[in-house]
């Protein structure tokens, strides 16, 4: 791990770091620089003769790297990468509950949880931790970027433990709803049960057969209306993309879903069709202070962009 970082955050986001390897005594000074091995280390993207020049790379004790440096094994420097402009996400973030050791929000579609790929700043935590100066606030579980609703997260590092927990060892109970398609042949509330394996790489989770369950989802009906229902979902397990897999498996695939039953190519800054899944509520005892805790989306099926509720 590298020492604290002497750049504040930025964005809600941390610097970035990089560390020259460790001494080689066959080769104590493989580049003359420090400056070079950067050009050699960072992507060609990069362009670390302006950085330099700006001052933007940082030596532990907060000076800039210079462009005559030397080299040094075991050596740390931070910086802040640039971002690409994002397409702003519509709807609201809204903040459900505030205290010292969680922030529980309800998340609109197609805002990520995390800063990843090529949405950073259009996320719940850069987003969080910069309007509520939260520098270390954290998700305490995972919600798709196209999936809405209750998201809770830590407040500080040292609250994550006992939170993680209680979703470690399914002590959480969470409940969603989806709007699907209705099937007069099917009989609710059912079960599903069965093995999910998703692929690293592979856009949808598959079904194996014969393989020892590993998830299960109680499936109910909350309303109907018309040739569409709106079902109340219990998931007992959290396999990704579960819920989206076994509405499928069933023929009444989530409405608006871009995975199931097949891959639609939409682009990541389309956001007129929100996937008809949301994350309606968690209950559980709180496991500092033993409170029981209920937390319920604002937001009504169908979704748009904006809470309803």
């Amino acid at each position: 791990m590298p020492p604290r970082s002497p750049l504040p955050s930025r964005h809600g986001l941390d610097a970035a770091w990089v560390r020259t390897p460790d001494a080689d005594p066959g080769n104590p000074r493989p580049w003359p620089t420090l400056s070079a091995w950067l050009r050699n280390k960072l992507p060609q993207g990069v362009d670390v003769d302006a950085m330099l020049e700006d001052g933007r790379f940082v030596h532990e004790d907060g000076s800039p790297v210079l462009l005559d440096d030397a080299y040094r094994p075991h050596t740390f420097v931070w910086f802040h990468r640039d971002l690409r402009d994002e397409e702003e996400v519509p709807g609201d973030l809204a903040v459900l509950h505030h205290d010292e050791r969680l922030v529980v929000v309800d998340k609109p579609p197609f805002l990520s949880t995390i800063p990843r790929g090529r949405h950073v700043r259009q996320s719940v935590v850069v987003r969080l931790r910069d309007e509520l100066g939260l520098p270390e606030l954290s998700p305490l579980h995972r919600l798709d970027r196209v999936t809405s609703g209750v998201l809770m997260m830590a407040t500080e590092r040292r609250w994550r433990g006992p939170y993680q927990s209680l979703f470690e060892h399914r002590r959480v109970e969470k409940t969603y709803l989806a709007l699907a398609p209705w099937r007069d042949d099917l009989a609710f509330p059912l079960t599903i049960t069965n093995h999910i394996r998703k692929t690293r790489g592979v856009w949808q989770a598959e079904v194996v057969p014969d393989a020892p369950v590993n998830a299960e989802t109680l499936i109910e009906v909350e309303s109907r209306a018309g040739d569409l229902a709106v079902y109340r979902l219990t998931p007992r397990t959290g396999r990704t993309h579960q819920l989206r897999v076994h509405l499928n498996g069933l023929g009444i695939p989530i409405v608006n879903d871009p995975l199931y039953p097949v891959v639609r190519d939409v682009s990541v800054d389309d956001f007129s069709r929100p996937l008809q899944l949301l994350a309606s509520t968690l209950r559980f005892v709180d496991p500092v202070d033993g409170a029981a805790r209920r937390f319920v989306s604002v937001r009504d099926l169908p979704l748009g962009t904006t809470p309803t509720g």
